[in-house]
């Protein structure tokens, strides 16, 4: 006499037969990324028609391409704690053109990405610190792992913003340098 197969759940709580092979019930790549998300959020972009259709990190590259308006840069800015002048160091600009740009101009496509960037490390920055605020108190402190400089000195590369990032893991994972 053959066993009764036991049931199990899949990912909806479903019973299914242990034979069958389930997919998740969402496709992959059709749920928006908690980390796409909070990185549109933090550019104050939600909505907006360029960011609508942004589900995940590779989403992004068309919007990069396009140029984001000026008016992401100045949200960013504000919710990270970041004066026009270490703005203008971070996108390889001076301060003065910053200030020439209406509030729908498009960055170039570089600044954009260290825009998208920025509010990456921003937002994972958050996640790992529970804030923003102690994030950003973390930011503006002088660290021996970045070579006692402040981390915030480090966003004007795609090198240093690994570097944090990296260190962010690092923190998250209870690994002190």
């Amino acid at each position: 006499m053959e066993k009764p197969k036991k049931k199990t759940k899949d990912y909806e709580h479903h019973e299914i037969e242990p034979s069958m092979v389930s997919e998740p019930s969402i496709p992959y790549g059709y749920v928006q990324d908690t980390v796409a998300s909070r990185t549109i959020g933090l550019m104050g972009m939600e909505g907006k028609k360029d960011f609508t259709d942004i589900k995940n990190n590779s989403d992004f590259i068309k919007v990069i391409r396009s140029g984001i308006p000026k008016q992401a840069m100045t949200h960013l800015m504000e919710i990270a704690d970041i004066s026009l002048t270490e703005m203008a160091s971070i996108i390889h600009t001076s301060d003065r053109t910053l200030r020439r740009y209406t509030a729908q101009q498009r960055l170039s496509p570089e600044q954009s990405e260290r825009m998208v960037e920025m509010a990456g490390v921003y937002s994972r920055g958050a996640e790992v610190f529970g804030s923003l605020a102690n994030f950003r108190q973390w930011m503006d402190s002088v660290l021996l792992p970045f070579g006692n400089k402040k981390p915030k000195e480090l966003l004007d590369t795609s090198i240093g913003i690994g570097m944090i990032m990296d260190e962010l893991g690092r923190i998250e994972h209870g690994i002190f340098a």
